[in-house]
Protein backbone atom coordinates (compact mmCIF):
# COMPACT_ATOMS: atom_id res chain seq x y z
CA UNK A 1 0.00 0.00 0.00
CA UNK A 2 1.61 3.53 -1.00
CA UNK A 3 2.31 5.77 1.66
CA UNK A 4 -0.97 8.18 0.04
CA UNK A 5 -3.10 5.24 0.70
CA UNK A 6 -2.37 4.13 3.79
CA UNK A 7 -2.52 8.11 4.74
CA UNK A 8 -6.22 8.11 3.53
CA UNK A 9 -7.44 4.93 4.71
CA UNK A 10 -10.66 4.23 6.85
CA UNK A 11 -8.30 3.41 9.85
CA UNK A 12 -5.81 5.77 9.55
CA UNK A 13 -7.05 8.07 11.68
CA UNK A 14 -7.91 5.22 14.52
CA UNK A 15 -4.86 4.01 15.02
CA UNK A 16 -3.11 7.31 14.93
CA UNK A 17 -6.45 8.23 18.08
CA UNK A 18 -5.00 5.20 20.08
CA UNK A 19 -1.27 5.98 19.27
CA UNK A 20 -2.11 9.10 20.92
CA UNK A 21 -3.82 7.53 23.72
CA UNK A 22 -0.58 5.36 24.70
CA UNK A 23 0.65 7.76 27.04
CA UNK A 24 -2.70 8.52 29.34
CA UNK A 25 -2.89 4.84 28.96
CA UNK A 26 0.17 3.87 30.56
CA UNK A 27 -0.05 7.15 33.04
CA UNK A 28 -3.26 5.30 33.93
CA UNK A 29 -1.76 1.92 34.50
CA UNK A 30 0.71 2.85 36.57
CA UNK A 31 -1.77 5.08 38.85
CA UNK A 32 -3.74 1.54 39.05
CA UNK A 33 -0.24 -0.36 39.66
CA UNK A 34 0.31 2.25 42.58
CA UNK A 35 -3.06 1.76 44.21
CA UNK A 36 -2.27 -2.37 44.51
CA UNK A 37 0.90 -1.01 46.18
CA UNK A 38 3.73 -1.23 43.61
CA UNK A 39 4.83 2.26 43.98
CA UNK A 40 7.97 1.84 42.90
CA UNK A 41 5.93 3.78 39.25
CA UNK A 42 5.78 6.62 40.32
CA UNK A 43 8.16 7.29 42.28
CA UNK A 44 9.15 8.89 45.61
CA UNK A 45 6.34 11.59 44.66
CA UNK A 46 3.59 9.77 42.32
CA UNK A 47 1.74 13.55 42.41
CA UNK A 48 4.98 15.44 40.85
CA UNK A 49 5.39 12.52 38.48
CA UNK A 50 1.55 12.91 36.89
CA UNK A 51 2.15 16.63 36.63
CA UNK A 52 5.01 16.63 34.93
CA UNK A 53 4.65 13.48 33.04
CA UNK A 54 1.54 15.30 31.37
CA UNK A 55 3.23 18.46 30.88
CA UNK A 56 5.87 16.72 29.02
CA UNK A 57 3.13 15.47 26.63
CA UNK A 58 1.56 18.54 26.41
CA UNK A 59 4.98 20.11 24.95
CA UNK A 60 5.65 16.86 22.58
CA UNK A 61 2.48 16.90 21.28
CA UNK A 62 2.36 20.90 20.49
CA UNK A 63 5.99 19.95 18.74
CA UNK A 64 4.27 17.15 17.08
CA UNK A 65 1.42 19.38 15.03
CA UNK A 66 4.32 22.27 14.40
CA UNK A 67 5.60 19.55 12.25
CA UNK A 68 2.98 18.74 10.53
CA UNK A 69 2.81 21.39 7.73
CA UNK A 70 6.90 21.04 7.58
CA UNK A 71 6.75 17.39 6.83
CA UNK A 72 3.59 17.60 4.65
CA UNK A 73 5.24 20.22 2.51
CA UNK A 74 8.88 18.16 2.53
CA UNK A 75 7.70 14.58 1.77
CA UNK A 76 4.85 16.61 -0.79
CA UNK A 77 2.37 14.22 1.17
CA UNK A 78 -0.63 16.93 1.36
CA UNK A 79 -2.85 14.38 3.13
CA UNK A 80 -0.86 14.67 6.39
CA UNK A 81 -3.41 17.63 7.02
CA UNK A 82 -6.18 15.72 7.60
CA UNK A 83 -4.45 14.62 11.08
CA UNK A 84 -3.65 17.78 12.43
CA UNK A 85 -6.47 18.63 14.25
CA UNK A 86 -6.74 15.16 16.14
CA UNK A 87 -2.71 15.98 17.02
CA UNK A 88 -3.78 19.44 18.31
CA UNK A 89 -7.17 18.08 20.29
CA UNK A 90 -4.64 16.10 22.22
CA UNK A 91 -2.33 18.41 23.00
CA UNK A 92 -5.45 20.49 24.75
CA UNK A 93 -6.22 16.34 26.42
CA UNK A 94 -3.08 16.55 27.94
CA UNK A 95 -2.28 20.36 29.04
CA UNK A 96 -6.26 19.49 30.64
CA UNK A 97 -4.71 16.20 32.83
CA UNK A 98 -1.80 18.45 33.51
CA UNK A 99 -3.85 20.98 34.73
CA UNK A 100 -6.04 18.73 36.76
CA UNK A 101 -3.06 16.84 38.21
CA UNK A 102 -1.62 20.30 40.00
CA UNK A 103 -5.17 21.12 40.73
CA UNK A 104 -6.11 17.97 42.25
CA UNK A 105 -2.53 16.59 43.74
CA UNK A 106 -1.05 19.84 44.37
CA UNK A 107 -3.55 21.75 45.71
CA UNK A 108 -6.76 19.60 46.57
CA UNK A 109 -8.86 21.60 44.39
CA UNK A 110 -9.21 24.15 46.57
CA UNK A 111 -9.80 27.56 43.89
CA UNK A 112 -8.34 30.05 46.48
CA UNK A 113 -5.21 28.27 47.10
CA UNK A 114 -5.02 27.81 42.97
CA UNK A 115 -5.36 31.56 42.81
CA UNK A 116 -2.36 32.71 44.69
CA UNK A 117 -0.34 30.05 43.77
CA UNK A 118 -1.13 31.02 39.73
CA UNK A 119 0.08 34.62 40.75
CA UNK A 120 2.84 33.88 42.93
CA UNK A 121 4.70 31.95 41.08
CA UNK A 122 5.53 33.28 36.98
CA UNK A 123 6.24 29.74 35.29
CA UNK A 124 2.42 28.75 36.77
CA UNK A 125 1.14 31.62 35.06
CA UNK A 126 2.80 31.24 32.39
CA UNK A 127 1.45 28.07 32.02
CA UNK A 128 -2.11 28.80 32.90
CA UNK A 129 -1.96 31.61 30.00
CA UNK A 130 -1.04 29.20 27.47
CA UNK A 131 -3.76 26.74 28.41
CA UNK A 132 -6.21 29.67 28.38
CA UNK A 133 -4.48 30.49 24.79
CA UNK A 134 -5.28 26.84 24.02
CA UNK A 135 -9.19 26.39 24.74
CA UNK A 136 -10.39 28.62 21.89
CA UNK A 137 -8.19 26.54 19.79
CA UNK A 138 -9.25 23.33 20.93
CA UNK A 139 -13.38 24.38 20.83
CA UNK A 140 -12.94 26.01 17.27
CA UNK A 141 -10.80 22.53 16.00
CA UNK A 142 -14.31 21.82 14.05
CA UNK A 143 -15.81 22.40 10.82
CA UNK A 144 -18.68 23.79 12.12
CA UNK A 145 -16.55 26.37 13.68
CA UNK A 146 -14.62 27.19 10.74
CA UNK A 147 -17.74 27.90 8.90
CA UNK A 148 -19.10 29.75 11.25
CA UNK A 149 -15.68 32.12 11.63
CA UNK A 150 -14.56 31.93 8.17
CA UNK A 151 -11.52 30.41 6.56
CA UNK A 152 -9.49 33.84 7.24
CA UNK A 153 -10.41 34.49 10.68
CA UNK A 154 -10.14 30.71 11.85
CA UNK A 155 -6.42 30.78 10.54
CA UNK A 156 -5.46 33.75 11.94
CA UNK A 157 -6.63 32.46 15.29
CA UNK A 158 -5.47 29.13 15.28
CA UNK A 159 -1.37 30.41 14.94
CA UNK A 160 -1.80 31.22 18.25
CA UNK A 161 -0.06 27.80 18.57
CA UNK A 162 3.08 29.29 18.22
CA UNK A 163 2.50 32.22 21.03
CA UNK A 164 1.15 29.02 22.92
CA UNK A 165 4.79 27.15 21.79
CA UNK A 166 6.86 29.50 23.28
CA UNK A 167 5.01 29.98 27.17
CA UNK A 168 4.98 26.42 26.73
CA UNK A 169 8.72 26.08 26.41
CA UNK A 170 9.19 29.20 28.62
CA UNK A 171 7.14 27.17 31.64
CA UNK A 172 9.14 24.35 31.21
CA UNK A 173 12.24 26.37 31.11
CA UNK A 174 11.46 27.96 34.65
CA UNK A 175 10.21 24.56 36.17
CA UNK A 176 13.33 23.27 35.36
CA UNK A 177 15.42 26.08 36.20
CA UNK A 178 14.75 25.20 39.98
CA UNK A 179 16.72 22.22 39.67
CA UNK A 180 19.09 23.94 37.34
CA UNK A 181 18.24 20.77 34.71
CA UNK A 182 18.14 22.48 30.99
CA UNK A 183 18.85 19.60 29.50
CA UNK A 184 15.64 18.79 27.98
CA UNK A 185 14.81 22.15 27.57
CA UNK A 186 17.66 23.02 25.04
CA UNK A 187 16.07 19.49 23.17
CA UNK A 188 12.31 21.53 23.05
CA UNK A 189 13.60 24.92 22.22
CA UNK A 190 16.10 23.52 18.89
CA UNK A 191 12.71 21.77 17.68
CA UNK A 192 10.95 24.33 18.34
CA UNK A 193 13.38 26.72 16.67
CA UNK A 194 13.83 24.72 13.96
CA UNK A 195 9.97 24.40 13.20
CA UNK A 196 9.27 28.08 13.63
CA UNK A 197 12.38 29.22 11.90
CA UNK A 198 11.53 26.73 8.87
CA UNK A 199 8.02 28.94 8.93
CA UNK A 200 9.97 32.51 8.82
CA UNK A 201 11.88 30.55 5.79
CA UNK A 202 8.70 29.72 4.18
CA UNK A 203 7.15 33.42 4.36
CA UNK A 204 10.10 35.15 3.07
CA UNK A 205 10.55 32.90 0.14
CA UNK A 206 7.13 33.65 -0.81
CA UNK A 207 6.96 37.18 0.14
CA UNK A 208 10.66 37.51 -2.04
CA UNK A 209 8.55 35.66 -5.22
CA UNK A 210 5.99 38.09 -4.98
CA UNK A 211 8.04 40.67 -4.93
CA UNK A 212 9.85 39.59 -7.97
CA UNK A 213 6.56 38.72 -9.79
CA UNK A 214 5.77 42.46 -9.03
CA UNK A 215 9.28 43.10 -10.44
CA UNK A 216 8.62 41.74 -13.79
CA UNK A 217 5.04 42.81 -14.01
CA UNK A 218 6.81 46.33 -13.85
CA UNK A 219 9.60 45.90 -16.54
CA UNK A 220 7.15 43.93 -19.26
CA UNK A 221 4.34 46.34 -18.77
Amino acid sequence: MSRQKFLLHPAAKPILFLICLLPFSWLAWNVVQAQMGNANVLGANPAEHLIRATGDWTLRFICIVLAVTPLRVISNTPTLARFRRMLGLFAYFYVVLHLLSYSWFDMGFDAADIAKDIAKRPFILVGFSAFLLLTPLAATSFNAAIKAMGAKRWQTLHKLVYLIAGLGLLHFFWMRAAKNNFAEVFVYAAIIVVLLGWRVMQYLRKKRLQLNKIGRSQLSG
